[in-house]
């Protein structure tokens, strides 16, 4: 498979940054700082309008795990009919059961829902109990993508199970490497894996520029302040692609 160097991102400008960078597609979400959430019909279409590189969007309905009530269910149906109508190149989903496997029956609907879109399984394959099982469950669905990390917090950390997946993927379906992914790792990941898809953010955090800031109010975790805000960047996205090409 060639290489590929995907970036996820969840505003316009991190898009921007992305393709300046040389990302050859874009995972699109919101709410990345807590791991991704399905993005705005707005969002996309600004982003589509904006750069005219593969848009590929992540739909996950709420925080937390991947086991999705019938009403979670039908939402994600229906986002997955939404994006394909408005022009996405892929979907990026995952279900399990309780027991911590692959949920079969939603994945099959929501593979019937994404038509003739490429679909990513995301990192719910890295919850998942039986990760090689798992693997040829996606064959049969004709999955075209795992994002994962190995089932390790970094993927640096996960290169055992990144090797074994990319060799019984047979180039069937692209294995792309995820979790602290940047230039720095990105050759010795490809050294210990013969991983040739990559999967990042590049993101940095900026200082807002709200001037007035009252201290007495916080809109969301305590732990996280308002006035940080997470942007992709360019350069970190232009070291990692030239690490990618160099290999």
């Amino acid at each position: 498979m060639k290489s590929v160097l995907e970036c996820c991102v969840d505003s316009v400008e991190s898009a921007v940054a992305a393709k300046a960078g040389g990302a050859d597609r874009i995972e699109l979400c919101s709410g990345l700082v807590i791991g991704g959430l399905s993005p705005s019909k707005a969002l996309f279409q600004k982003i589509r309008e904006t750069v005219n590189i593969p848009i590929r969007t992540l739909l996950r309905t709420r925080f937390g795990d991947f086991c999705y009530t019938e009403y979670e269910h039908e939402i994600l149906k229906e986002e997955v009919r939404m994006f394909r109508q408005l022009g996405a190149d892929g979907v990026v989903i995952g279900s399990l059961t309780p027991d911590g496997n692959l949920n079969m029956n939603q994945m099959k609907e929501l593979m019937e829902e994404a038509g003739e879109m490429k679909v990513t399984l995301h990192r719910a394959f890295d919850m998942c109990k039986n990760p090689l099982e798992t693997l040829e469950q996606a064959k049969e669905l004709g999955i075209d993508t795992i994002l994962t990390s190995g089932q390790k917090n970094c993927a640096a950390e996960g290169t055992e199970l990144l090797k074994q997946l990319v060799e019984k993927s047979e180039n069937k379906i692209e294995i792309l490497v995820g979790g602290g992914v940047d230039g720095s790792v990105i050759e010795s990941l490809y050294r210990e894996t013969n991983a040739t898809s990559y999967h990042m953010s590049g993101k940095l955090s900026l200082e807002s520029e709200m001037q007035y800031r009252n201290p007495d109010v916080n809109m969301g975790l305590a732990s996280m302040s308002e006035y940080e805000i997470w942007r992709t960047s360019e350069e970190r996205v232009r070291k990692a692609r030239r690490v990618l090409d160099s290999l």
